[in-house]
């Protein structure tokens, strides 16, 4: 990456733009989003180690599409070795169908229905058998108490699993894809012989030829987790490994002190086979550190993030665009890379840290607000879908970390807060599940590889021109829902 003119500051995403350059690349298709940070990803997105952003869900979806999801350090070890048990039995292929029995109430499924996107419940006989699907359409107007036996649908497209082998290819899925399409109808079951495999629905089929899933050595999606500073890091660190455990994150909100460095040394003495990540730090000098102990992969950021007062509370920090540029830098002298972690609100900003030298961008808030995101859909006075979501050093989050602890000691670390303890994300109505969100940001980071003539991440960097512009520039790009006259 070269700068169009030598900056004086230090700057934001904001403050900055990709100038096109020459381009042989006709197609977004040409672009290869891999990151070559030893991940195992095929796109450069990792869903952020936030309580209100990652859960089992979070994580299963990004790996299907390509990403990384991290599970938080106050998720206790023995849920993490059952959330990733259970993201490792998940199909790399079929989408995870919401299952009740015929027994079950319309009451249940209206509970459960919308934790995913496609909005299908499932039903099975008591031999887990296919009985039929149940939508919300299908809910309204009857008793609370009904019997989805007698309201499930089985009048629609079904597929076989079978006509899906591992080497079947765009042709099949598209032949899937028309038979929805023929019968009016979002979503079908996927089955194994009479009983459910999966669940598909047309878009996640048109995914399907878009996307490679992120898988370990043996074919099962990936999973990542993260690990303080505090306490037996290393019994920690080795419980997660045991528990498959794909990506370690070694996380503290400032990563360049002693305890972190010696956190992160105690993980590299595990010698593990899984790629160690660290942060956050934000110049050169952390990064070398954190390398020099150890860590394979830095993370980069002091105050970006949505949730996070960091910088009004303390005035640490540094502006994310420059810390990126800085660290990418000094990450790849050593042969080690950067994430990017906060401050993204638009695809324009991950491109942006893409062409700073990050292998990989972190995403929290943005993602809180979906259907995967671990907190419940609320709905306000005017009937807009949300979730709730809270920065990890929040007196919310330190309350939950704190629950072993005596009253006196909570009552001490509450008062030294530095997130927002609650705040309103609202579900896209046109992006509400976090893999419109994917195509949304992977599709501008696509288009912005073309303007640099860049094929892989890494020529994108190599290519990549940036401008400074001023908060009028900025402005001058924002698009008009509405005229300006």
């Amino acid at each position: 990456m070269r700068f169009l003119t030598t900056p004086t500051t230090d700057l934001t995403y904001n403050d900055v733009f990709l100038v096109p350059s020459m381009s042989r690349v006709t197609s977004r298709f040409d672009a290869d989003l891999s990151p070559a940070d030893g991940t195992g990803s095929t796109i450069p997105l990792v869903a952020a180690n936030m309580t209100a952003v990652t859960g089992r869900r979070m994580v299963e979806t990004m790996a299907r599409r390509g990403g990384l999801g991290i599970l938080p350090q106050d998720i206790p070890l023995d849920v993490i070795a059952e959330v990733a048990s259970w993201v490792k039995s998940r199909s790399p292929r079929w989408e995870t169908p919401v299952v009740l029995h015929r027994s079950n109430t319309v009451h249940d499924a209206l509970g459960i229905m919308h934790k995913r996107p496609h909005g299908a419940v499932i039903v099975v006989d008591e031999d887990e058998r296919y009985v039929g699907t149940v939508l919300d359409t299908d809910c309204r107007d009857v008793d609370r108490f009904t019997q989805l036996g007698d309201l499930a649908r089985n009048d629609g497209p079904r597929l076989q699993e079978s006509e899906f082998p591992e080497d079947a290819g765009a042709d099949a899925l598209r032949a899937a894809y028309e038979t929805l399409s023929d019968a009016r109808v979002g979503s079908a079951p996927v089955l194994r012989g009479g009983k459910v495999a999966g669940i598909v629905t047309r878009q996640g089929l048109v995914r399907s030829t878009i996307y490679t899933p992120s898988l370990d050595a043996s074919g099962r999606l990936r999973v990542g987790a993260a690990v303080g500073i505090n306490g037996d890091v290393s019994a920690k660190a080795a419980r997660l490994l045991e528990a498959g455990v794909d990506v370690l994150v070694v996380d503290t909100a400032h990563g360049h002190q002693l305890k972190a460095m010696e956190a992160v040394a105690a993980v590299r003495a595990l010698d593990p086979d899984v790629p160690v990540v660290a942060g956050n730090v934000v110049t050169a000098d952390g990064v070398r550190d954190l390398v020099s102990a150890g860590a394979d992969i830095v993370k980069v950021g002091v105050g970006p993030g949505a949730m996070c007062t960091t910088r009004m509370m303390t005035a640490v920090g540094r502006p994310q665009f420059s810390a990126v540029v800085e660290c990418a830098e000094a990450a790849a002298d050593l042969g080690a890379h950067v994430w990017a972690d906060g401050g993204v609100k638009h695809p324009r900003d991950v491109a942006l840290a893409l062409a700073a030298g990050a292998s990989q961008v972190m995403v929290g808030s943005w993602f809180a607000g979906t259907h995967e995101g671990p907190g419940e859909i609320n709905v306000d006075a005017n009937g807009r879908a949300y979730k709730e979501s809270f920065g990890m050093a929040s007196a919310r989050a330190v309350r939950h970390r704190t629950l072993g602890e005596d009253r006196f000691s909570r009552a001490r670390k509450a008062l030294f807060e530095e997130g927002i303890s609650n705040s309103t994300m609202y579900l896209d109505p046109q992006r509400p599940g976090v893999e419109d969100l994917v195509d949304h940001i992977t599709s501008g980071v696509r288009s912005s590889m073309t303007y640099a003539g860049a094929t892989s991440l890494q020529q994108f960097s190599a290519r990549a021109v940036v401008g400074i512009q001023s908060a009028s520039g900025y402005d001058e790009g924002r698009p008009r829902s509405e005229s300006w006259s």
